[in-house]
């Protein structure tokens, strides 16, 4: 399953950040606000699976 993780990881980083420039651009503190905790839960399960990996048995 840490391909998927990494992947919904990647597209929350990339839909975060593409909400949140979108957010700036129209004004939209909303949607700028939802973009930037979207960015950041794509960070943050990216630093999960980085301590997976590091802990993961050989």
């Amino acid at each position: 399953m840490g391909a998927e993780d990494k992947i919904r990881n990647a597209k929350d980083k990339l839909a975060g950040a593409a909400k949140e420039k979108i957010g700036e651009a129209t004004d939209n503190r909303s949607l700028q606000a939802k973009g930037m905790a979207q960015k950041a839960k794509g960070h943050a399960g990216e630093a999960v699976e980085k301590v997976k990996d590091a802990v993961k048995p050989e």
